[in-house]
């Protein structure tokens, strides 16, 4: 089963889940990809292109394979970067990406840009976008003040579009908060929408040079986020308890 991960809204921290999900899947012997269809603010070096978010992939896994085909430069929505760099997005092209990773991976992970309304060109949404792949979809949010809100928006938005949400990733949750309006936004965001909370992945502070930073990612993902129910499999590898 391969699943679209988006965000209720940029920087929340979808492409840590999103490497931490496919590390652990290429860890347990499945041969994992990441897919990001168009990925804006890259930087070119001379010779060197820098895809932030799949250089990041790289750098808790190795062996994931990752994929993008549209590199734009300009740090903003997809739309605006193409337009801008007189780039022609075909979904085509995407479509024809996407199924290539399928035909050589057991899972893909297609991470989108944003939310579910960012435009990739023209009135083409990344809304549309799951809607073209046909996939499942996993919602990121933050937890502070806010993400029932947006989450909900983001929920509401994508069933009313006929999208099958699997259900959500509280992100860089902090440890120990006595914040109610965080410790509360779980539980309101399941209550009021029906949609399962399938992990609440701590805060955990990034630095490029910590080599140790990929086996803590991988850790806190096996014991926070249930990996079973977003690919609705069982898998027999993955013995340690979800909290």
């Amino acid at each position: 089963m391969n699943i679209f991960i988006t965000g209720t809204d940029t920087s929340v921290g979808k492409t840590m889940v999103t490497a931490g999900i496919a590390a652990v899947m290429q860890g347990l012997g499945y041969k994992t990809s990441v897919y990001k269809p168009v990925q804006s603010g890259c930087i070119k070096d001379e010779d060197k292109l820098t895809v932030p978010d799949l250089d990041f992939v790289s750098f808790i896994d190795s062996n994931i394979t990752v994929r993008s085909t549209y590199n734009l430069m300009h740090p903003v929505a997809p739309a605006l970067a193409a337009m801008l760099e007189n780039v022609r997005i075909n979904k085509n092209d995407i479509v024809r990406d996407y199924q290539e990773l399928c035909k050589k991976s057991d899972f893909v992970l297609v991470e989108g840009a944003g939310g579910l309304l960012v435009p990739i060109y023209q009135d083409f949404l990344i809304r549309d976008l799951i809607k073209l792949l046909d996939l499942s979809l996993v919602i990121v949010a933050r937890p502070d003040l806010g993400t029932v809100n947006h989450t909900l928006l983001t929920i509401e938005s994508a069933k009313k579009h006929g999208i099958d949400v699997l259900g959500v990733i509280i992100s860089n949750y902090p440890k120990d908060t006595n914040d109610i309006s965080i410790k509360a936004a779980p539980g309101m965001i399941n209550e009021l929408s029906g949609v399962k909370i399938l992990g609440i992945l701590p805060h955990i502070e990034f630095e490029e040079t910590d080599s140790s930073f990929p086996d803590q990612l991988i850790e806190e993902v096996i014991n926070n986020i249930n990996i079973q129910d977003i690919f609705n499999v069982n898998i027999p590898k993955l013995t340690c308890n979800y909290k």
